[in-house]
Formats: C-alpha cells, sequence, structure tokens
C-alpha cells in the first residue's frame, strides 16, 4: 500500500510540471523568440540606433502592442515578430494567413496589417513630429517556411539586420532621434497591458470570420466569396475586387 501511494505521489510530482509545461509551451517559444530579436538588435550601433523592446501604447481606449521599435538616425524601424512553425501562406491584402503544420491549419492575422495598425498607434503619439519616416518589417522566425506574395518587407529573423542596415538616408537628427526615443519610452505602458484580454480578441476575431468565410461571405464587406487561383493554388477572393481585396488562403 505504502507502494502504490508512494508510486502515486511521484506521478503527480511528475505531471504538474509536464501540464504546466504544455499550457505554456506557446507562450515560452514566443518569449524566447523576442528575446532572441532583442538580442539581435542589441548588436546594432548605439549611437545610431535606439532600441524599445514590448513597446505598448494606449490612445481612445485601445492598446497597440510593438514587438521592437528602432529608433534611428534613418527612420523608425516598426517590427512584428511571428515565432512559427510551418507552411505560411498569405497575400499582401488578406486579412488573416494561413499556417499549415503537419496538415492541420491555423489562422493568424496578416502581420502585415498588424504592423499598419502599430504604425497608426504611432503616429497618434507622435502627432507634434512632422516628416517621420516609418519602415515597417515583419520577421519570421527560421521554423517557418514563407509561400507569401507580399511586397513588403517580410523576412527571416536572420535577415533582420541586414534589412535595417539597407537603410542608409539619414533622416532624423541626433537631437531629434533622442527626443522620439524619449517620449515614446515615457508613453510605454506595457506595465499595465492585459495580453489575455488582447488574445482573447484575436481568437473571437478569427472565430467570427471562419464562420463568414464558410457561409461564402467576405468578412470585409459582406459580398460574395469566389474560388480563384494563384501562384500558390486556389484560394477565394472576394466578388466585389478590386474594390474589396479580401482573400482566404484556408479554404
Amino acid at each position: 500500500m505504502l507502494a502504490l501511494l508512494a508510486d502515486f505521489w511521484l506521478f503527480i510530482l511528475l505531471a504538474i510540471p509536464a501540464t504546466i509545461l504544455t499550457i505554456y509551451k506557446a507562450r515560452i517559444k514566443g518569449a524566447i523568440g523576442e528575446k532572441t530579436v532583442a538580442w539581435r538588435l542589441s548588436r546594432l550601433p548605439k549611437s545610431r540606433y535606439k532600441i524599445i523592446n514590448n513597446l505598448v501604447l494606449s490612445s481612445a481606449g485601445k492598446t497597440s502592442q510593438i514587438d521592437h521599435l528602432v529608433v534611428s538616425d534613418y527612420g523608425l524601424f516598426v517590427i512584428e515578430t511571428k515565432n512559427v512553425k510551418g507552411w505560411i501562406f498569405g497575400r499582401e491584402s488578406s486579412e488573416f494567413w494561413t499556417q499549415v503544420l503537419f496538415k492541420r491549419k491555423e489562422y493568424i492575422y496578416n502581420p502585415i496589417r498588424q504592423n499598419g495598425g502599430h504604425m497608426q498607434a504611432l503616429r497618434v503619439a507622435l502627432d507634434g513630429f512632422q516628416d517621420i519616416v516609418y519602415i515597417p518589417i515583419v520577421a519570421f522566425s527560421s521554423n517557418a517556411s514563407l509561400k507569401i506574395e507580399v511586397t513588403s518587407a517580410v523576412v527571416y529573423t536572420n535577415e533582420l539586420l541586414e534589412t535595417i542596415r539597407d537603410y542608409s538616408d539619414f533622416r532624423l537628427s541626433d537631437e531629434r532621434r533622442d527626443e522620439i526615443f524619449t517620449l515614446l519610452s515615457s508613453l510605454d505602458v506595457s506595465h499595465s497591458y492585459n495580453r489575455r484580454k488582447h488574445i482573447r480578441e484575436i481568437k473571437k476575431r478569427v472565430n467570427e470570420r471562419e464562420r463568414q468565410v464558410e457561409q461564402g461571405i467576405c468578412p470585409r464587406c459582406g459580398g460574395h466569396l469566389l474560388l480563384r487561383k494563384g501562384t500558390y493554388g486556389k484560394f477565394l477572393g472576394c466578388s466585389g475586387f478590386p474594390r474589396c481585396k479580401f482573400t482566404s488562403n484556408g479554404n
């Protein structure tokens, strides 16, 4: 009996850490990915580049979480990172992209559109500054295989520094750069950011989008979805094209 009891408690002690690891595995991987990108960015010359990791701005009751912002002499690099695996399918105008992993499909909000929202939040925060050049970059981990049709800068994280260094035209004086960095740092509300609520809202939006797509309804304008053919196979496109450029890769 004592031996059975000992085995039972040993099982419990081993099961608890395993369960916790399963629950928080995605979050841990994401945190590691963010730290890796932050480390890469820290290698940029500090005399030219000022870095804010995990910048959260709040305006009119809405929050915008920016993974990494580089305030530099050459403009503001707004970086959205994705630490995901599998094949990634998507188009510039798609609302959601498709992640295919072991024949399982998941949807992720188009990171280009996501970064567009981040830049809008920055414009509001920097309303008093004129002629700021915003440079959006989406960086995927090397675990992903990109099968996308875009013109925007979507790169792998090991290409990130090279992409940033491609910009060499001076846009900001040292004084202006430091002023912007100081202001944005003072506006950061990451300490009170509710990440779980943010994720729940995104999942709710994805579920609603899937429901409408399954019914053949464009979730952006309410038009009909038509089957079309592209470089990477068949996809659904809105009948209102080119007025509405919504596409779906998951059906």
